[in-house]
């Protein structure tokens, strides 16, 4: 009783991730998820040795994302000048697109909701 319980439960749980994987490879934006990964022929730790070539610092994050129609890594790398730097690769052939400091983001204030 018990082995067919654990084969369903694991059945169940293969069919749910797969599920989940087919669903999130489309979005309204364009590829996510699962078609990135299937495009980008560069591993994350080849796009993080690379980038860390460009920019010295520790690497606070990695993702794979469109850029201008292009599969791309985005690697961001805190460097000594207390600036996050966005080091760009493509995804397939691992060459360096770009760079660019990010841009902390603005707070805009809550309206007041005692004002008028």
């Amino acid at each position: 009783m018990k082995k067919i319980s654990f084969v369903t439960v694991f059945m169940v749980g293969i069919m749910l991730t797969l599920g989940g994987l087919a669903w999130s490879a489309k979005g309204p934006k364009g590829p996510k998820g699962a078609e990135l990964v299937n495009e980008a022929t560069v591993t994350i730790d080849q796009a993080i040795k690379t980038a860390r070539e460009k920019v010295s610092g520790p690497v606070g994050e990695a993702e794979l994302k469109q850029k201008d129609g292009k599969t791309v890594w985005e690697v961001e790398i805190a460097g000594a000048d207390s600036k996050v730097m966005k080091v760009f690769l493509d995804a397939t052939t691992g060459t360096v697109l770009s760079t660019e400091e990010k841009k902390p983001k603005e707070h805009k204030p809550k309206a007041d909701p005692k004002k008028g």
